[in-house]
This record gives structure tokens, sequence and C-alpha cells, in this order.
């Protein structure tokens, strides 16, 4: 360490929102270049480095073939799949000297899609995987707790090519499977759940989320079953149909002072007039319908009109991944300016019914099913309709499933099933993801093979993605404590962090020579050697490098004895100094 490359901080960097974007700080693992870049110093390589070997050793164990395109992309296969466009500002667009366009890479489907449509033609060549380790770039709007989230990271993307779609699922559980080794390997505690396939496109997906509290995705789990979903992919538990048949008509009604749902139920209920005679209305019984405005990749906008239980709010995440590659924004003054059908506050059946304007879609929440009585806007200000009636008084122009999930909503497949289980909410990091693509690239790119009879058949993929530089923060997020990182044997810097303390030769020579001892024996020795350095800060350093086994030669040496602290437990031991290294090896080999 005396000529280590390193510098740690006590102080945490300012911009840092969470634990692993601090402690890679503070640590010298990595350093901010611009927001969203990072550079990777030498011990945070070192893990890199680990994380990347063992991903790949999982990826060949697998069966599976690398390969390695440039991140310099041309836009004409881009065009053909439309993600020149649909990756709207996300991607990084530059041009060369001769005004040729070309992109960074976010992923590479395209690539993948015409290197496979170059050499192969025959349902011979299939299956097949291919894979490589490359970095991503992404223009985040808001990159965000550094590596987690940043313009530029490490990605391990693999892409398999059947001529079926039996085939594609025999690969999908293929990759499946290398992914739990591969995460296991990294210590990562991880739920596999559903998830939308966004952007990608494809039918079937599933993320890896490493359980984390500071993660971006918020995930659901049942009580009673082994269901698990990204909530951006829960399903909703609609109620059945009712018969319309004897409900109260609807009817308008001023309803003063009430600039909240809970003001409008307090009033109704109030009111002998509009009470219900089976129950009290609640705020579930409100119809709420919010208004937002839906902005294409090419700058077209157009109003969307959702409707949905007045105790839920619409969640944005879960709207954005129904409606890409459109992005939802605030409708605001202005629009509603434009569109003065559309009462603030108050929009209801009129406007909504079946001549609502041209341009203006209405879309509802499963919750409001057929025969279901609510109370919304009548497009006037301070009025209300009361009863009105889902299938009698009003329909949408279908459905859409974006109102927050709650702990305790009922779980779709247990619903289905008719038991009672109930979900449960998490947050997590996204580690993987893996997609069932089918023949959308292959279409557009015209990959097809000949099949056993001679037909041309288009071939069928799979994407499966892997965040390499995202897995060390998550990896760090799982494993730390407060006073620094805590980092699993495999993926560590150093199996042992030897430190030497005090100003004695003999100390230091001691230590040089046990760390001699454990070289030889195949350990990642990390010596602190440095001199003039107190012994209190060559301990704090230990604690926050994360090293998994911390051994100390200091004061004790003078009854022959060095310590040994395991770095995740604890728990500390004295040794013999004769013959220490072998009982340090059997320790280390025990290490998770």
């Amino acid at each position: 360490m005396s000529t280590l490359f390193l510098r740690t901080l006590r102080e945490d960097p300012a911009d840092a929102e969470v634990p692993s974007h601090r402690l890679l700080v503070r640590a010298g693992y990595v350093r901010r270049v611009a927001p969203g870049v990072f550079s990777w110093l030498p011990l945070g390589y070192r893990v890199f480095r680990n994380v990347e070997r063992i991903v790949r050793e999982e990826m060949d164990a697998a069966g599976f073939q690398e390969v390695h395109f440039p991140a310099l992309l041309p836009r004409e296969p881009y065009e053909r799949t439309n993600r020149w466009t649909e990756y709207g500002p996300n991607l990084f667009r530059l041009a060369d000297r001769r005004g040729a366009d070309y992109l960074l890479g976010p992923t590479h489907e395209e690539m993948f899609t015409l290197l496979v449509k170059d050499l192969y033609s025959s349902y011979k060549d299939l299956p097949l995987c291919l894979y490589q380790i490359q970095t991503k770039y992404r223009d985040e709007a808001r990159p965000r707790a550094g590596i987690l989230r940043g313009r530029e990271f490490v990605m391990k993307d693999s892409y398999s090519f059947d001529t079926s779609d039996e085939g594609l699922e025999v690969s999908y559980l293929r990759h499946r499977d290398a992914y739990i080794s591969t995460f296991d390997r990294l210590g990562l505690a991880y739920t596999v759940v559903s998830a939308m396939s966004g952007a990608m496109g494809g039918s079937a997906s599933e993320e890896f989320l490493a359980a984390c509290d500071v993660g971006e995705d918020t995930y659901v789990r049942c009580t009673a079953c082994d269901y698990a979903a990204n909530v951006e992919a829960v399903a909703s538990v609609a109620p059945a149909p009712v018969p319309v048949e004897g409900l109260p008509a609807a009817h308008v009604e001023d309803t003063p002072d009430t600039p909240t749902i809970e003001t409008l139920v307090a009033l109704a209920n109030a009111r002998p007039e509009l009470a219900r005679a089976d129950r009290p209305w609640q705020a579930r019984d409100t119809l709420k319908n919010v208004v937002v405005k839906v902005v294409q990749p090419d700058g077209s906008a157009a109003p969307l009109v959702v409707g949905l239980p007045g105790d839920r709010e619409v969640d944005l995440k879960r709207l954005e991944a129904v409606l890409l590659p459109g992005e939802p924004v605030a409708f605001e003054e202005a629009d509603f300016a434009a569109h003065p059908a559309l009462v603030k506050g108050y929009i209801g059946p009129g406007v909504l019914g079946q001549d609502r304007p041209a341009g203006i879609r209405y879309l509802l929440d499963p919750r409001v099913a057929r025969g279901t009585r609510w109370i919304t806007g009548a497009d006037e200000p301070g009025r209300h309709v009361f009863d009105l009636v889902a299938g009698r008084d009003f329909t949408g122009d279908g459905w859409i499933d974006v109102a927050e999930v709650r702990e305790g909503d009922r779980c779709p497949a247990c619903a289905a099933a008719g038991r009672d289980g109930v979900l449960t909410q998490a947050r997590g990091i996204e580690i993987g993801h893996i997609f069932q693509l089918g023949r959308k690239y292959a279409e557009a790119l015209d990959l097809t093979v000949l099949d056993e009879h001679g037909r041309q058949v288009v071939v069928t993929m799979g994407s499966y993605g892997i965040g390499v530089s995202r897995a060390v923060a998550a990896i760090a997020e799982q494993h730390h404590d407060d006073k620094g990182l805590i980092w699993p044997r495999e993926v560590a810097p150093a199996d042992v962090h030897l430190v030497a303390t005090g100003k004695d030769d003999a100390v230091f020579e001691a230590a040089e020579r046990l760390a001699g001892e454990l070289v030889d024996a195949g350990l990642r020795v990390m010596l602190d050697d440095r001199r003039g350095v107190s012994p209190g800060v060559k301990f704090n350093d230990s604690e926050l490098l994360g090293v998994p086994l911390i051994v100390v030669v200091g004061k004790k040496l003078a009854d022959g004895l060095v310590e040994v602290k395991d770095r995740a437990t604890g728990e500390r031991a004295d040794l013999a100094l004769a013959g220490a290294a072998p009982a340090i090896v059997e320790q280390v080999q025990a290490l998770p």
C-alpha cells in the first residue's frame, strides 16, 4: 500500500445519495469524471474485473460464445428497427467528418442480428447463443447513485437464435439458469420477478432484482404463492362485472366546497339524497380522470385521459412502461386552454363520452368494471355526477393498468386460482433482465434460415443482459456496514488485508515474511506497509476497503502472535505467527 495508487477519504462526497456511491468513492475505488461517468481506480478495477470474470465463466460454462462489437455504430440498422427514433433523447448521436450519422450503442440487438444473418443461413446452424461484455451509452436525463445509474456503463448482453418458439424457450431457460449461478457466485441476495419488456420489445421477460432499500425498482411478492413481479408488470385484480339493471339513474348535483376527494365523499355521505343504500360512499367510489400529454419520439403529442378509482394515483413508471415509445408529460394550463372541453378538476362523462373531441383517448383502470357505480366530475366547476354506472352510462376506448400497486392488494395469480394471497412490496436494483424477443428484430432486418423442408423461416430471438458495473454497486449496497465495505471473497480486491502497525522494523519484516508465505499459498494479499501512518488510520482503512480477512501484525508480535479479524462477522482471534499462514489460508477458503 506504500506504492498503491490510493487515497481514502474521511468525508462523504457531497453528491453521494446511496451507500455504494459514498463508500466506493471514499474507499478510492471510483472517481467521478462527469455526471454519470466514472473512472475505475486500481482496487475498484480489480473488483470490476472479478465480477466480469465470474460473468464470463458462467456464460462460457453454459455453452455461450463470446464476441465483441464496437460501441460506435452506424445509424442505418437502428433506422430499420425504428429505434433511432424510439430511443429519443436517451441516444448519444454524432456525425463523422463526412456527415454520416452514428450512435454510441445503448444495446446491440441490431448488430447481433446482422452478424448472424451475414454468416448463417440454415436451420442446421441453430440454435446459437452469442454474448459480449462491452461498454454501453445512454444519455440519462438524471444520472444518479454513482455507478448504479450512469451514462456510461458495462453490460454483458447475450442473444439466442432459434428456429421455433419451443427452441427459444429452451434457450431462455438456459440463460435463466446461468444467471442464477452467476448471481449466487457474486454473493447477491436477489429475486426473479416478472417484468415488462419495454423498449426491447418481445413477449415474456423477467428481471433479477437485488434486494436493496434504495433500489429504483419496486417489486411485489405474494404471501401465499411464488408470484413475484416488478410493479410495472403487475396485473390488477378487476372485480367481476355485475348487471346494470335496477341501479339508480345517474344525476348531476351541485357540490360546492369540495376541493378534494375526501371533502367530496364527506358531502356525499352527509346529504341523504346522495347517500348509497347499501353502504357509505368511499374514496374508491370516486372516478378520478387524470389527463396527461403523450409525446411521441417524432415530437407529435395528444391528450390521454386515464380513469381510475379516486383512492389511487397513477404510477408514473407504470404509465411510462405502457406508453413506450411515447412519453407522458404533465398537462399544463396551456394544454387545458387548447382543449376547453376538459374542465380541470371536473373532467367527466360528457366530454369523455362517445362524442368526445377528436384526438382525446380515454382509457380505464380494470377496476372500472361493468356495473360499478361512481361519483365523478360533471364537466363544469362545482358539479359532480352521482351513480354513474360503467358500461351503462359510459365506456372508454380500452383499458390501462397503471394505477399504483399497494401493499395488501390481491395477488393476481391467487385470484385466478381462487386463493386469498395478497402482495407485499420491496425495493431492488435491477442486475439482470432476460427477454423472449421473438421475431421483432429478425423481421426488421430480414434474418431467415432454410428449415428442414427447404422453406425460409424467420429466426426467433432472445435477449439477456447483466449489468456488470452495476453489479459492483449492487454488491456494495448489500455488503457494507457503518465502517465500510465488506466484499464477498470472489469479488474482493484481495483475500487478506495484512496490516503492519508500529515503528519497529521487526513488525514490518514479520509482515513481509507472512505476506510472502500467503502469496506462495495462493492467496491475494494487500500489505499495508506504510511507514509513519498511525495504527488508527490503518485500521480505519482496513474496515473501509472491505477485504474479507484482516490480519494485524503489531504489538502482539512481542508475544509471537498476530490478530485475525473476519471483516463480515467482526470475530477476532490470535494466532501464533509461526504456522499462522496455513491457518489463515484455511480461514480464507472457508469464507463465503
